[in-house]
């Protein structure tokens, strides 16, 4: 169980790898590293990771008619569900602020600094707020557990890297958005409206969750292991009296960690970008119940390896996803939703999930790419909610074209 929880984890841990391995080739095209700034005046306040360091982010200053924009991204990284498993986190990348290579963060995508692959948010604020609690964002337990010395406070860590932020400035915001993906996808949904509630004054305040949409699937295998998965989460972290009211009044603490069951409840526009087939999801929720990943490696490695009854498998995933999602999310123009068929987790670590997903396969639903859709949505330039309903397979949408190679061919595409 503690494997299943923290495999999303080590998904992220070998992006944070690779982004360090090719951080020339990245600066080479505009993406960048940005040194982590540890909040040492929030230990006083209780605000600390598991294993009691700092919290850290690293910030970019807005400049122009961005100066007073703000887009604040909440990492992810999985969960923890048990001491041990808090534990081993503890020690680890995502568990403590110390640990990062170099002390940087790469920022791409919704973070891009380089005007052409991010026109309309290049010269934001923008914030990179480091995961390090295990429980997106969401605990504050008081007393620190006396055998092991850890420390259940995410709810903190956002509440301090916030009032950072509104000292620096974005008090003062006129635009501002709260995203993240993964776990940090599920933050943004979880503190959305708090988000909205810090800046009053904002003219514009939207969220938009990238991979944080994990469904229970009453329908689908595993049912109950997903339960049992979320709601140990719920419990370790005492996130019971934390968790949207407007759900666990009406249903058990652990199905109100699942976003299908408070999302109709924010008041906040809310942007959901998803894949149909979401590879984390597959992969960690639901193949330990059909099988198990043995069985499964070549086909998760290889998608034209994939047999009959694991495609089977993957499109009543698919089924079942596209229906909850079409249950919660109305119609309305404060919802936006892009859902594609790609097989993948996580979008706005590269400019292949943002402004240039259309190079990558079958990424441009609506004619417009991820990052044009959601800036349309944003400035209310036009309602966005399209979900690929056409290919019922998924695709295979991981470029083969080095880093250097994809800048110039997705530099060449936004300059036509």
């Amino acid at each position: 169980m503690a494997k299943s929880v923290t495999a999303v984890a080590d998904h992220w841990l070998k992006l944070l790898i690779c982004s360090v391995f090719a951080l020339n080739a990245q600066l080479v095209f505009g993406d960048s590293f940005l040194n982590l700034t540890f909040l040492e005046s929030a230990v006083s306040k209780g605000a600390v990771c598991l294993d009691g360091s700092p919290p850290a982010y690293a910030f970019d200053k807005g400049f122009g008619d961005g100066a007073n924009n703000w887009v604040v991204f909440l990492e992810g990284g999985g969960w923890c569900n048990s001491k041990s498993d808090c534990l081993d986190r503890a020690q680890g990348y995502f568990g403590n602020s110390i640990s990062r290579p170099f002390n940087r963060t790469f920022f791409s995508g919704i973070l891009d600094q380089t005007q052409i692959f991010n026109p309309d948010f290049y010269n934001w604020n923008k914030v990179f707020v480091l995961y390090c609690d295990g429980a997106s964002f969401m605990a504050d337990v008081e007393r620190v557990d006396p055998k092991t010395n850890l420390t259940y406070r995410g709810a903190r860590i956002f509440d301090a890297v916030m009032d950072e932020m509104l000292a620096k400035g974005m008090k003062n915001a006129e635009n501002a958005i709260l995203t993240g993906t993964s776990a940090g996808g599920l933050a943004t949904m979880l503190h959305c409206d708090k988000f909205r509630g810090l800046i009053p004054n904002a003219g514009r305040v939207k969220c938009i969750s990238d991979s944080g949409f994990f469904i229970h699937g009453t329908n689908l295998p595993g049912a109950e292991y997903r339960l049992r998965r979320f709601a140990k989460v719920v419990k370790t972290h005492k996130l019971a009296k934390l968790l949207p009211t407007s759900c666990t009044s009406k249903m058990d603490e652990g199905l109100c960690f699942f976003p299908e069951n408070f999302v109709r409840d924010i008041q906040t526009p809310l942007f959901i970008l998803e894949s149909a087939f979401e590879k984390f999801q597959i992969e960690e929720n639901l193949i330990p119940c059909v099988g198990g990943k043995p069985k499964w490696s070549n086909c998760t490695s290889n998608l034209t390896l994939c047999s009959s009854t694991q495609l089977q498998t993957m499109k009543d995933f698919r089924s079942a996803f596209i229906e909850t999602l079409e249950k919660v999310v109305d119609k309305s123009s404060n919802r936006g939703l892009y859902v594609h068929s790609c097989y993948r987790h996580g979008h706005f670590n590269g400019r292949d999930g943002w402004m240039c997903s259309s190079l990558v396969g079958n990424y441009a639903l609506g004619n417009k790419t991820i990052g044009k859709a959601i800036s349309d949505w944003y400035f209310d330039r036009s309602p966005f909610q399209q979900i690929d309903l056409k290919n019922e397979l998924p695709f295979n949408c991981t470029s083969t074209l080095t880093h250097q190679e994809f800048g110039k061919q997705c530099e060449a595409r936004l300059n036509n």
